[in-house]
């Protein structure tokens, strides 16, 4: 029997068709299947397309929509010529590394999903199992990576970070530092791809329509679930309502006939982390409450059945990020390399007092907090505000939270929801 290395390493025959065409009524879109010449460890050029799905042993394959377009109702999806990731070809695989396997794009390709919202600063999404493990906003390229990758260095190794601009020498030189499986980015400055290329096996992906994610901010694409059955679940792609401040609705609710306002408002530093901290959700599987602080998360809890444990989760995560963050950049080893008691005692005193960050952070929901039990998470830890959707029964218990809560806390409502499962 093969160990899992040898099928790690395995280039998967798929025999799914070249063409695929799907009708919708009167409506025909029409399909290709991608595939690139890429050399083998060998040096032989070998035509593939994806390398395996999710696990090895599972094939799979990429369509590009070459021809049609749908229309239902009012919505107009995806026309052909707009690709980013289903249009990838071998000119863009500036180093392929391997083919790619499904999770490579789908890493890429939800990357994308948030970063078409945040699009008036550098940001780069780090992926992994196609959420994300740290996602910054900052001035510069180089910026935003460091400290979306600090975010949660444990969870990067081995993910993608993709970028909404160009890659410039000294981004290169900190990506270069680090294990990832795929960087993409509109373009690279002179000196990063020879940086870049010190990781023989990176996939470096030049992806042109980057700068152009704007275009998609009002776009929908079909959404299909297959059932075990060989049924099918089919749905439009959810699209971001919450641009800016001006959308985000004040905390309101009544109940019994009395009704219960937040008393503090939010300072415009809080408003631009709810809305970045809102983007940063399209791309978090649900149920999902994550912690955000001058544009960077802190905490991303993610796929939780109730939401006051995911709330926990997002800060235990805080915390251990935080605390392997500080030894790193103190000692250069991850916390749990780090051997002296006393250093380790010493850094779990300074992650506790520093609250790991979440001490004046933001805590986003993608859903209505159903109790207050959640919301008192992020109190307990120092947020300053948090922002959901609104639309529980119990809305009023989280805003008296915030308002008996020393020193207030703001509250927003973003009356949308963003599940993503």
């Amino acid at each position: 029997m093969d160990d899992i290395k040898t099928k790690y390493k395995t280039v998967m025959d798929d025999h799914f068709p070249g063409d695929l065409t799907i009708s919708f009524g009167d409506q025909t879109l029409v399909y290709r299947k991608r595939s690139w010449k890429i050399s083998d460890s060998g040096g032989d050029l070998i035509e593939k397309g994806l390398r395996y799905g999710e696990n090895p042993g599972q094939e799979a394959a990429l369509y590009e929509l070459v021809n049609g377009n749908l229309i239902l109702g009012e919505c107009k999806f995806i026309t052909p010529n707009l690709g980013l990731v289903g249009s990838l070809n071998e000119d863009q695989m500036l180093q392929a590394g391997k083919h790619p396997g499904k999770t490579n794009l789908t890493d890429v390709d939800n990357a994308l999903n948030i970063l078409k919202y945040l699009m008036d600063k550098p940001a780069c999404s780090i992926m992994k199992h196609n959420n994300p493990s740290g996602v910054a906003a900052q001035d510069t390229t180089e910026k935003a990576y460091d400290r979306a990758n600090m975010a949660d260095r444990i969870a990067a190794f081995g993910g993608a970070a993709v970028f909404n601009r160009p890659i410039d020498k000294a981004a290169a030189e900190m990506v270069s530092e680090n294990y990832l499986e795929v960087v993409a980015a509109p373009e690279y400055e002179e000196g990063a791809m020879e940086r870049l290329r010190k990781r023989k096996n990176l996939r470096i992906l030049a992806i042109p329509r980057i700068d152009r994610l704007k275009d998609y901010l009002h776009l929908r694409f079909v959404d299909f679930k297959s059932l075990m059955d060989g049924g099918l679940i089919v749905q439009q792609s959810p699209i971001n309502a919450i641009r800016s401040g001006k959308d985000l609705i004040p905390a309101r609710s009544t109940y019994r006939g009395e009704e219960f306002v937040i008393e503090r408002a939010p300072t415009e530093l809080e408003i631009q982390d709810m809305v970045f901290g809102w983007a940063v959700e399209q791309g978090v599987s649900s149920n999902s409450v994550i912690y955000v602080k001058h544009g960077c998360t802190v905490g991303i809890g993610t796929g939780e059945q109730d939401r006051v444990g995911v709330a926990e989760l997002a800060m235990v995560k805080a915390y251990t990020k935080f605390r392997d963050r500080l030894c790193f950049q103190q000692h250069g080893v991850p916390f749990n390399e780090l051997q002296d008691k006393d250093i380790r005692r010493q850094l779990d005193a300074e992650t506790r007092d520093m609250r790991a960050g979440l001490l004046g952070s933001v805590m986003v929901s993608d859903a209505f907090f159903p109790f207050r039990d959640g919301v008192d998470v992020g109190i307990r830890e120092g947020v300053s505000a948090i922002v959901h959707p609104g639309g529980s029964e119990r809305d009023f218990e989280s805003i008296q939270a915030c308002n008996e809560a020393t020193p207030q806390v703001a509250m927003m409502f973003t009356n949308q929801r963003a599940f993503k499962h």
